[in-house]
Formats: structure tokens, sequence, C-alpha cells
């Protein structure tokens, strides 16, 4: 019998196959062609870093908790911990938080005493890491890290005459403008209370237990300072805007619609650069929301219910605030939003289904995506070159200063476990936005000179050198050094420094006069990240202390 002919409405089947490859092809190199890179810095941290915070002296301080088990590095021989409450390890050799130098990328055990899991924390205005809270023994700790030199050593201390008056158990700290903390919130805290402590104590905030649901997603609020002083407090899929120095919410702002976007359902947030435009004098403050699980995910434990993919985005200090929204090319929850030394937004991490928690979760997100705020409604996102490795939950993203983002943790499973489909990551990776791409080294500017120290209002000098001629005028941002969990960065700020006009100098650099900010309510006191933008591609960073 002769073989049957193809239909002729039917191609060959070497047709198909080469057209197959064609588009193979083509998507391999679509991927190729999306901006920023991957690289691998740590290959085994030997803890996933739950908590994450980048210090002055070109160190990161990464934290698990204490009652997971063996983690998979050693503290030094003598030094391990004995806790007779610990369920898992009575006595504990293993470290659960560790120290990683930029420069050479060696990882130093830590020793943390009680438990960190889902603590909180913030930098002071003297550069020491502040951390709060916990869980079981460390829910009222209060923990300080004073970072050194790589070369010389520092470790964690318990402070053993003060504690947290209520304890908190997923909360959020936010540096005020005098220097102080204030600690927002927790599971069955609906109060606030600071840091140093105030002999008001505890302060019941309603708000935070109004916004409370049968899935608890009012943890882990979003906090941003605004610069008329107040705190911008977003809980569940509502915010306002709360006065604390009179214990008064002033501004209620209208519901976000998309269902519940903290914790154990949580997106992410950020507040854009603050700048000054005309005579506005850094007034004005925009927030914006993305992504989050749809309420019931967590309660069900359904892994596969879609995340969505909304943001909203309101100005905080407009007389008639509304949420003005649109979409991201993904639906993602767990997703952490980091400020670029630009003014845009990387949104990086996350999974596209299930909810926060562990196990809850899958579909990684493995695209990054960068938001750029001053592009039209519909052309903001950009989607961006693919990782290989999930960060979903208990994954953290830090900006740092030469312009990459340090990227670490996720562990969806309660003990370390390594052989899962979503295995406990004890690798480090850094993304590195388009702007540290090689064909942008010739305009990338060098600080070759600036203060250490500058005083609110003060003007200076920043000295710069560019290998091409500069046209215009450079921009210099400060960005602080935030704490990083579960999917929120406490403490981001950016702050658009007033600049003068770029003029050439001697020996080739180039001269900026900057001022820095009026005063703590635009910037709190402490250090930040001081980076020259010239043409939208950054310097590495020098650190700026901003005094009073």
């Amino acid at each position: 019998m002769a073989p049957s002919s193809p239909s002729p409405s039917s191609p060959p089947k070497c047709v198909l196959f080469l057209f197959s490859a064609v588009i193979l092809d083509a998507a391999i190199v679509a991927l190729a062609d999306l901006p920023g890179t991957w690289e691998l810095i740590v290959p085994n941290a030997g803890i996933a870093s739950m908590h994450t915070a980048v210090t002055r002296y070109g160190t990161v301080v990464l934290l698990d908790r204490t009652n997971i088990g063996p983690s998979r590095k050693m503290l030094p021989k003598g030094h391990c911990r004995y806790d007779p409450r610990d369920e898992v390890l009575k006595r504990d050799c293993y470290a659960h938080s560790v120290l990683l130098d930029l420069k050479t990328n060696r990882i130093r055990p830590l020793k943390v005493l009680t438990d960190t899991w889902c603590s909180s924390g913030q930098f002071l205005p003297d550069g020491t890491l502040l951390q709060t809270g916990g869980d079981l023994d460390g829910v009222k700790k209060i923990r300080k890290f004073v970072p050194c030199e790589p070369h010389n050593f520092c470790d964690w201390e318990e402070l053993k005459d003060v504690e947290l008056e209520t304890g908190r158990w997923y909360s959020t700290n936010q540096v005020l403008p005098d220097g102080s903390v204030i600690i927002v919130g927790g599971r069955a805290a609906n109060s606030v209370e600071f840091y140093p402590p105030r002999k008001s104590g505890a302060v019941h905030l309603p708000f935070l237990g109004e916004v409370e649901d049968k899935q608890m997603d009012n943890l882990y609020p979003y906090v941003h300072l605004l610069p008329n002083g107040d705190l911008f407090i977003f809980a569940n899929n509502r915010a306002v805007s709360y006065d604390y120095t009179s214990n008064k919410i002033t501004r209620e702002y209208p519901p976000l619609e998309g269902g519940p976007r903290n914790y154990p359902s949580a997106g992410s947030s950020v507040m854009l650069a603050l700048e000054v435009e005309g005579d506005s004098d850094y007034s004005t403050a925009i927030i914006v929301v993305c992504g989050g699980a749809q309420f019931g995910a967590f309660i069900q434990k359904s892994t596969d219910t879609p995340a969505h993919g909304s943001c909203g985005r309101i100005v905080a200090t407009s007389p008639h605030p509304v949420w003005e929204m649109e979409d991201m090319p993904f639906g993602r929850i767990m997703g952490d939003m980091v400020m670029l030394p630009t003014g845009d937004a990387l949104i990086i991490n996350g999974a596209q289904a299930g909810s926060q928690g562990f196990e809850l979760g899958s579909n990684p997100c493995l695209f990054p995506v960068l938001y750029r705020p001053d592009q039209p409604l519909g052309l903001r996102f950009m989607t961006l070159n693919p990782a290989t490795v999930p960060r979903m939950y208990h994954s953290t993203a830090n900006l740092l200063p030469d312009g990459r983002v340090l990227v670490a943790g996720s562990n969806p499973h309660y003990f370390y476990k390594l052989a899962a489909e979503f295995p406990t990551e004890l690798r480090i990776e850094a993304f590195s936005p388009e702007y540290l791409s090689a064909d942008k080294a010739n305009i990338r500017p060098v600080i070759e000179e600036s203060p250490e120290m500058v005083r609110f209002g003060q003007q200076f000098h920043v000295f710069v050198s560019v290998s091409l001629p500069v046209v215009g005028t450079m921009d210099v941002n400060w960005a602080s050094a935030p704490f990083a969990t579960h999917s929120f960065s406490q403490g981001q700020r950016l702050v658009k420094l007033t600049v003068s006009p770029t003029v050439p100098d001697v020996d080739g650099r180039y001269r900026i006069v900057c001022t820095a900010p009026p005063e703590g309510k635009i910037a709190p006191p402490g250090y930040y990240m001081m980076f020259a933008v010239n043409l939208g591609v950054p310097s590495v960073a020098r650190w700026v202390q901003l005094v009073t």
C-alpha cells in the first residue's frame, strides 16, 4: 500500500520541525537580550537568610532563626549556644547568622542567642543595626550588631537591661526624624512602641486591629516616613497617615482594590524617591504597593491559587489621594521591591501562586521587573533577564554600594531541606541592572572626593570623574540601607539632593555643589550610600553620615 501524501493544509514534518526550531532559537535570543545579568557570589553561605542588611563597612549581615535545627555553618569551637527550651537542639553549635565580606565573598559565622524568627530591624544613626523581637524566647528581645571592618571582630549583642514591652512577631521598624525607632504591630500586638523606650510604653493603635482578618493579613505592615513627619501605614488593603507624637490618625486613604497585600498574602511596597520639584521642597511622597495573594489562599493552603499582579500607586501627600492602578507583567507573591540609585524600583524574587508560609507557594517568578515611575501609565514595567534559582518564602533583596542587588535566602520548609522541588537555598547571588552593562562604562561616574559627614541643610561639594565629557547635570542621590525581610525593606529610602549644574574642575574632574536634606523628616539621621548618577548610570557609592 502506498504511503499517504500529506494533506495540502498540513506542512511536511521537516518543515514543522524547522519552524519549531526557529521559534525556540528566537525565544533563546529574546531571553539573552533581556536587560540585566546574574552572578553567583557565594555557592554556600551555610544559612538561608530570612533577614538581610548591608553595613557601611562593605559587609552584609544575614540572619535566619535559631530554632531551625542544624544549619550548614558551624560556630567556632567553644562557642556553642545552650538553650534548654530549644525543642530541636539544646546544645546548638551551628551558626544561624553570618557576615558576608563583599570584597572577598568570604563568610564568617555570627552567634545569635534567642530566636529571631520573623523579627524586625533598622539601623540607628550611629550605624548600629537594631534588631527586635522574634518568636519564643526572642519575642521581647532587643539585639544590636555594631558593624566593624572585615578584618576586625564584631558579633551580635543581646541587651540585658531593656526589652520590648510587648512581644513583637512579624512587626515593622522605621527610624524616625530624631533617630529613634518606632516598632509597629506584630502578631497579637496592635500597638506601637519605641527604641529607646519611652515612658508611654506600648501605645495602642486601633487601626491595626480593624484591618485584621481571619488570615491575620495585618502582619509586617508597610511603614513609610512621610516628609510631613507622619507615618504612612499600610496593612491588609487599607492605609492611614499616623501622627505617632499624638497617637492620632490624621488621614484615612481609600482602600486598595485587589485583596490583601500584607503577610501572609504579601506583595511589596516602596516610597518613590523624594525630590525637590519647583517650590515643593520634598513635600510630595508617592507610595507604590504591588502584588499579593488572593484572600483564602493561605487559609485553604492552596498552593496553585494565582497571585494577583496589580499595583496601586498613590500620592500620599495629595489633598485628594486616589489609587492609580496598573498591572505588572506577572502575578507575584513574596516579591521584593528595591529602590535603585536611579529612582527606578526593581521587583524581584517571589512566586506566581499560593501564599506566604511553609510550602504554600508554587510557580516561582524568575523574571525581575523594572518599574520606571517617570514613564506614562501602561509603560512603566520592563521585564528583565530571568534568574535560574527560585527565591520564594524567606528570601531577600538588598541594594549594594556598587549598584548591584544582592539576592539571598529562600526556605519554604520548617527545617533545612536540600533535596526538594524548592530546596532550602544557601546560594547568594547578585543581579546587575542594565546600567552596569559594559557599554555604559564610559559614562559611569567615579566619586573622587566627597565628605564623610554632613549636617542637615549643609552645602557641600562632590568631585567626580567620567571617561566621556559630561553633558547636562549629574544627580546625587542618597540611598538608605534597609532591613530586608518578608518582601519589605524596612526603612528603605531614596532622596535626590538639590544640586548645581555639573562644572569642570581641575585634573579633568567635575564639581557638583549639593545641598543635604533640610531635616530628619526628609532623611532621618544616619548613614547613606551616596551615588552620583550620570545619564541614568550610577557611580559606586560612598558612605556619608547625616547628622544634626
